[in-house]
């Protein structure tokens, strides 16, 4: 069996599951919630959980909720009207993922965070604390950056970004075995004949060369913020949890993941790699 048909087999078997998705995920063209999206995004979780699965959902989405509750039609670009937008929207995203989730015979467990809450070692504590205890009580955790308060995230282009730092900051802290990111593309793609691109379906390791297929300055084959998504599959590893990139546009794709199949790319933990070379 080949090194990654060998990770992939042992996914079905993982217990704590971090899915991120992203705003150009969740978000219409125009945008409005795409509520489509977020129903099949919370059906699949219901199903993780039958499974007796712990999943904990990092999502984007409360800016442009609130640009819908607000009738604002383009994003706006002043650090205030986006935090204006942000408090009126976190309310309105969580209604509508509290309805959704409450269909499927769940309820959800808010939480906002900042950076600064993985900083300082009392909150961190208390962060961990309230979500093993939501799980412990079959809630479904679910986290945004409190974008009302903070502007580290929403000064940032939503290619970039977009709550991949704080995914893997929480999957480091509950110690999760496989961190999901959903964004727009199949995975990591490389160059296979002049003028076409192929999906990487696994790395065993992002190095430089690997970071060259994604780097704007180096004309980037990958759009969407691969970037931003290897440095958090990167750091994630640091803590043993395997990473996937995957298209959250596709239908059943989590489903397709959670089964093994070769799609998205899988990051290979660094601790899973220095256990097979004998370090």
């Amino acid at each position: 069996m080949k090194t990654e048909e060998k990770y992939r087999a042992g996914i079905p078997e993982t217990r704590r599951i971090v899915i991120k998705v992203g705003s150009r995920v969740l978000v219409q063209k125009n945008g409005r919630p795409d509520t489509r999206r977020m129903r099949t995004l919370v059906n699949d979780i219901a199903r993780l959980r039958l499974a007796g699965k712990d999943v904990i959902l990092v999502t984007s989405g409360a800016i442009a909720a609130g640009m819908q509750a607000l009738k604002i039609r383009e994003r706006p670009t002043k650090l205030p009207d986006l935090q204006m937008a942000a408090a009126v929207g976190q309310t309105r995203l969580m209604s509508l993922y509290t309805d959704m989730f409450a269909v499927k015979g769940y309820i959800i467990g808010q939480i906002l965070l900042t950076n600064d809450n993985f900083m300082q070692r009392m909150r961190t504590i208390n962060a961990k604390r309230t979500i093993e205890n939501l799980l412990r009580n079959g809630v479904v955790p679910i986290i945004n950056e409190n974008d009302a308060i903070t502007d580290e995230e929403i000064r940032a282009d939503l290619a970039l970004g977009d709550n991949d730092l704080l995914a893997t900051l929480v999957s480091k802290l509950i110690r999760a075995d496989l961190m999901l990111l959903l964004t727009t593309a199949d995975g990591v793609r490389a160059p296979s004949t002049p003028g076409r691109t192929k999906r990487v379906s696994f790395i065993e390791e992002v190095n430089r060369k690997v970071m060259r297929l994604v780097t704007p300055d180096d004309n980037s084959l990958s759009k969407g913020g691969m970037a931003s998504k290897l440095h958090a599959a990167r750091d994630a590893a640091q803590s043993g949890c395997l990473a996937i990139i995957a298209n959250g546009l596709e239908t059943g794709i989590i489903g397709r993941v959670m089964k093994g199949e070769d799609v998205g790319t899988i990051v290979l933990s660094e601790l899973k790699r220095n256990r097979r070379s004998g370090a």
